[in-house]
């Protein structure tokens, strides 16, 4: 009687085909983890409000970049495409562009 395949004999799992550390979303997520923490200002308009959808393009850009910086990559399209390094630089492009836009 031969014994089932084990998880070895699957194949590698996403995590493992993918699980190298990507330096560029990952500092960028440092600085905007920084940045949103210790100075939230800089990314406050020009008369000093809070800018809600640049707030939530920088932490989109965030998160995306946390995750694809340490190599996870998501199972399902629409989480890939969410958390891709593609995504990183939209939401850095929507939420800079969108301060200077109104703060200007």
């Amino acid at each position: 009687m031969a014994a089932a395949p084990g998880p070895a004999a699957a194949g590698p799992t996403p995590a493992a085909a993918t699980g190298r550390l990507r330096p560029l979303p990952l500092l960028s997520a440092l600085a905007l983890m920084l940045g949103l923490g210790i100075a939230p200002n800089l990314f406050a308009t020009a008369d000093g409000r809070a800018d809600h959808l640049a707030a939530l393009a920088l932490c989109w850009a965030m998160s995306a970049g946390f995750v694809a910086g340490v190599g996870f990559r998501p199972r399902a399209l629409a989480w890939r495409l969410l958390f891709s390094p593609t995504a990183v630089a939209l939401g850095l492009a929507l939420g800079l562009g969108r301060l200077l836009m109104v703060g200007g």
